[in-house]
């Protein structure tokens, strides 16, 4: 991996780890255009710059969990899911990494959304719940989406804006969990991943992977603030829209054309 990869890379998680359009995939997809195999070492690296863009969210949001102890609450809730099936079935997850499922679920994301924002059309843009509003019932049950986006190219913040959004969360709301959700969830799997292959991967990936987790956690700073702000007025429409495209685009030049 060259300089120019992680700053790459970095870059790319950093913007769309919080946009509903997969960073994983994205990652994956870059890693294919730009030659590097996906070993266990590099899928691991993947997850682990992740953890600059969480960063983020813990420096603009670190104010509202102070303040709101049960937020933590229902954060812990809404991760056991997650949590639970990432551990019981790790190496299945990890083989499911590859640019076929990325595409395939890149396209069905996108659907799914249109779907969503077509049966809210008559509702205001900032209609719903605030988060204070949001249930432990709830939040467990928006846990279950986001353990849908264990299946690479799905996006977690997609899985848990669509559950937020189902269970009549405000838009920004639903946003805003999926960012705070992204704590717990990353943190752990960041860990996991190093500890596990931290054998593989030798000192060039660990000086590259700082370059990529600084890029990534400024990037993240700016993308995070737009993205609410985004949100706030708009649907998710653009980035269903998105996911469609990109979805097309990969499968056709990479799946279907033979190497």
């Amino acid at each position: 991996m060259t300089l120019f990869d992680a700053l790459l890379l970095g870059a790319l998680e950093g913007v769309t780890e919080f946009l509903p359009v997969s960073s994983t995939g994205h990652l994956i997809l870059a890693s294919q255009l730009l030659g590097l195999e996906q070993t266990n070492a590099h899928k691991a690296f993947e997850v682990a710059i992740q953890l600059g863009s969480i960063l983020a969210v813990l420096f603009l949001y670190a104010k509202d969990l102070i303040k709101d102890k049960t937020l933590w609450i229902k954060l812990a809730i809404a991760f056991v899911p997650t949590g639970v099936l990432g551990f019981l079935f790790y190496k299945q997850i990890k083989g499911l990494f590859g640019v076929e499922t990325v595409s395939i679920m890149l396209i069905a994301g996108g659907i799914i959304f249109l779907i969503v924002e077509y049966f809210r059309r008559d509702k205001a843009i900032d209609s719903g719940k605030e988060l204070s509003e949001l249930t432990y019932k709830e939040a467990f049950l928006i846990g279950v989406f986001q353990s849908l986006s264990m299946i690479p190219g799905t996006s977690r913040s997609g899985a848990t804006i669509i559950g937020g959004l189902l269970l009549g969360l405000k838009r920004k709301s639903a946003a805003e969990f999926s960012f705070l959700l992204a704590i717990p969830t990353m943190m752990i799997a960041t860990a996991y991943d190093l500890i596990k292959h931290r054998h593989e991967m030798i000192v060039d990936d660990y000086s590259m992977l700082a370059v990529s987790f600084i890029t990534a956690f400024i990037f993240a700073l700016f993308t995070v603030k737009l993205f609410v702000g985004f949100v706030s007025r708009h649907t998710f429409t653009p980035f269903a829209i998105y996911r469609i495209i990109v979805g097309i685009l990969f499968f056709y030049f990479i799946v279907s054309i033979p190497v």
